[in-house]
């Protein structure tokens, strides 16, 4: 049923991006290259060999994007520092002045229209000097985002509140090391992924601990990672094996990541026995997932402050019944469930629409991790049409995501403090290029202007800001009750003799 309700005051409401997918200016005064930058400039790797050399072009489009931000009464900003525009060869003896005053510029502006930076420290886009070291997979990197990191909030925090760590730490761990589709293009699935994320772990953890033992006190800010999660669906609710493989998804997924910071230190022990007990099947002296001393887990437990996360989509999960071969690396088979994406998606591409997954997933946060503040930091939906003003199905799914949302905030009572909406504009995303698009703003990447242009769901979505949720109106149930009007009219007027008289 549809639910008519309001968040509280506090709510905030906001639109997210990210460095490489709007910015532009790969190579512009003096920023350094990045994985992506590189990556995406070898022909074939990405759909209709799209760079995002220019894309939207906001590295000289600040005045201009606070502008639709401002129209669009949002009241935060999530958006990502590249580490190669500040740091060109990732350490901090290569300050790239022109990077950091172009954060400035954007930062004041958004604080002097009253807009409160949410900022993402790492959104993916490597330097390309600190892959040549190793990338993630070297321990050097710790210290080496500690520094970065340090130099932000030395810089840029007396304004910003707001800290991201890491953006979606287990797609790097697994799309970048383990299936390779991302760079670094890292085909490792049985032991890189679950290194890699025992060092993005101790950085996020490293990082956080600067922040409050050197800035907390003066700037008050809260920081975070930022996992995207996929809600899990028994496929036979009734059957408790699908429960558990729900269940099971979720900890590879959610508490790789959230179980250390959240809970214990440690990694979910689902993951301790499923990874180990193949580990032992492979023969191999010690398991492939890494781990946590004793002083290493009381570090990195409580690093975070609130809850944030992005979401797209649901699956249906079940176990998997098929007998695997214990020298298979594969990561799905090392979960041992199997996801079903049977649910239609005409004009979505990739992540199918399922909004009652949202309320499911806020409960399952609440109860898992003790009801921390959540926020939403990602959530739209891809079109794979092009670019229309007349976003009619988007407008829909944030209708019914944000109304999810609210039960679970109204009903539930789950500790939601804000909302993000994916994204500000159309961009590159990623491996898809400029297709499909995600964005409240169109943009003509075919014009070297880049205008931008508000698409239905930015008025929708600006309605909804200026309401603080989807208030009660005599206009809606007007509207929820004139089919029926009409139709009990119709009945009388054919009783009548009178339906098609003029």
């Amino acid at each position: 049923m549809y639910f008519y309700g309001t968040f509280p005051e506090d709510f905030t409401w906001g639109v997210s991006s990210a460095a490489y997918q709007i910015e532009g200016g790969w190579d512009a005064d003096g920023k350094g290259p990045s994985i992506w930058d590189n990556f995406t400039h070898v022909p074939g790797n990405i759909k209709n060999n799209d760079t995002g050399d220019i894309a939207c072009d906001s590295y000289n489009k600040v005045e201009e994007d606070i502008y639709l931000l401002r129209a669009l009464g949002v009241k935060n900003y999530r958006f990502s520092l590249s580490w190669p525009r500040i740091f060109p060869n990732g350490r901090n003896n290569s300050i790239n002045s022109h990077g950091v005053d172009y954060y400035n510029r954007l930062i004041d502006g958004l604080v002097a229209n009253n807009i409160t930076p949410i900022i993402t420290l790492y959104h993916w886009d490597l330097p390309q000097a600190l892959q040549d070291i190793g990338g993630w997979e070297s321990s050097a990197l710790i210290d080496l985002f500690d520094s970065y990191a340090d130099f932000c909030f030395r810089t840029f925090g007396d304004r910003v509140k707001f800290w991201i760590t890491i953006n979606e730490p287990q797609v790097i761990a697994w799309a970048s090391y383990g299936s390779g589709e991302l760079p670094p293009n890292v085909k490792d699935p049985g032991s890189a992924p679950y290194k890699v994320a025992h060092i993005l772990l101790k950085a996020h953890a490293r990082v956080y601990h600067t922040y409050d033992d050197k800035y907390r006190a003066s700037q008050r800010g809260v920081i975070a990672l930022c996992p995207n999660i996929d809600w899990a669906e028994p496929k036979t609710p009734s059957d408790p094996k699908d429960i558990e493989a729900a269940d099971r998804y979720l900890q590879f997924l959610v508490g790789w990541f959230a179980h250390p910071v959240f809970k214990n230190g440690d990694y979910p022990e689902v993951m301790k026995w499923k990874v180990g007990n193949r580990s032992e099947l492979q023969n191999l002296p010690s398991s492939r997932l890494p781990v946590f001393t004793a002083e290493e887990r009381d570090y990195i437990r409580g690093t975070a402050d609130v809850f944030f996360f992005n979401t797209y989509t649901s699956k249906i999960v079940t176990h998997a019944t098929t007998r695997l071969s214990p020298i298979s690396y594969e990561y799905d088979q090392e979960v041992l469930t199997k996801v079903d994406s049977s649910w239609p998606s005409s004009a979505v591409t990739g992540h199918r629409a399922v909004a009652w997954g949202l309320r499911r997933l806020l409960n399952w946060i609440k109860e898992e991790y003790g009801n921390p503040p959540i926020y939403i930091i990602e959530n739209g939906v891809g079109l794979a049409t092009k670019s229309s003003i007349d976003d009619n199905t988007r407008i829909f799914y944030y209708k019914t995501y944000i109304d999810e949302a609210l039960k679970a905030y109204k009903l539930d009572g789950v500790n939601l403090k804000g909302y993000n909406a994916w994204s500000f504009m159309d961009n590159f995303e990623w491996l898809n290029g400029y297709d499909p698009t995600f964005g409240l703003h169109q943009v003509d990447f075919d014009n070297p202007n880049r205008p931008r242009t508000p698409k239905r769901s930015a008025v929708y979505y600006a309605e909804i800001i200026r309401n603080n949720g989807i208030p009660f109106h005599l206009t809606s149930l007007l509207q929820g009750l004139l089919p029926h009007l009409n139709t009990v009219t119709n009945q009388h007027l054919k009783k009548k003799g009178l339906l098609g008289v003029v």
